[in-house]
């Protein structure tokens, strides 16, 4: 393979690993450095050999494919990187955006550093920051989630430990789950501002844009069919907490986290807290006030 940047090239006889983003929807979306990239290297590793192949025709790439995907990279990953060490270069692609957010490659990528493999990013599409970007929702700070957990225990649960994060949140869901996932967040973080964020790039792109109860009314009237990327604000600065129940003790709050979002009791008194607009500290004096030790 010809050289690329100085960064992504190296003088020992063996190969590197490229991890190559690909177009969410758009094909015009692809770098003029992945074509590049996709052209040169040895072989091709991706989810579906078939979906990839319908963008390297596009482009008019011909290059060999090897599949690569969570049920078989158990084993193929060391097949790539026993390549790789005898001086074949490998692009790994995902059947959209950039390879290893939320797709598989953590397995490759950690078993070719330990090999002392050369691994290099070629960045692009990421419908993360696509939808993002347009969401109109405060952007300085947030945290990715990728997917939720499909089960609704499970996924209540996981929005549990969210209750008290005040970054800004991105979540992909599937069409089918959307609406379920909204009314959790809806019922556990708050009414906050969020962004549907559908077919981002495709031709029936589409932002909807509103409170989580709004939004909820909306998926109930239209649905929500394709990709899709849900972008929920933090709590608004006028809420002085989220679901604050202060006839309920501090003591029987934290429990009741404790129990439901299967928090250790560090972590459930730190949500309490924040529910209620107190410190950390002023809350464990509340809970001895509550519960104080016995005499000795």
């Amino acid at each position: 393979m010809s050289s690329d940047a100085h960064s992504d090239s190296s003088t020992a006889p063996r190969g590197s690993l490229y991890l190559v983003a690909t177009p969410i929807g758009n094909l015009e979306d692809i770098t003029l450095r992945a074509l590049r990239v996709l052209k040169e290297v040895d072989q091709i590793a991706c989810e579906d050999t078939r979906h990839t192949l319908k963008l390297l025709n596009h482009f008019d790439i011909h290059k060999p494919l090897v599949s690569y995907h969570e049920h078989n990279e158990l084993t193929r990953a060391p097949e790539l990187v026993l390549a790789m060490e005898r001086g074949s270069s490998v692009a790994l692609v995902s059947d959209a955006g950039m390879p290893l957010v939320s797709d598989p490659g953590h397995r490759l990528v950690t078993l070719a550093i330990r090999h002392h493999i050369t691994v290099v990013p070629v960045p692009g599409p990421a419908a993360l920051l696509a939808a993002l970007s347009a969401s109109g929702l405060p952007n300085d700070e947030f945290l990715f989630l990728g997917f939720l957990p499909a089960r609704t225990g499970e996924r209540q649960r996981a929005l549990e430990r969210l209750r008290i994060e005040d970054r800004t949140l991105v979540i992909y869901e599937a069409p089918h789950r959307i609406a379920d996932a909204i009314a959790d967040a809806a019922a556990i973080l708050g009414d906050r501002p969020a962004c549907l964020a559908r077919e981002v790039t495709k031709v029936h792109e589409e932002f909807r844009r509103g409170k989580l109860t709004e939004l909820f009314q909306s998926l109930e009237e239209q649905g929500a069919k394709g990709e899709i990327t849900l972008v929920i604000g933090p709590p608004e600065k006028s809420a002085p907490g989220v679901h604050a129940d202060t006839a309920q003790s501090l003591a029987a709050r934290v429990d009741e986290l404790m129990h439901q979002a299967k928090l250790d009791r560090k972590e459930a008194l730190k949500l309490a807290a924040k529910e209620r607009g107190i410190t950390k500290r002023d809350a464990y004096r509340q809970l001895l006030d509550e519960n104080p030790p016995p005499p000795e």
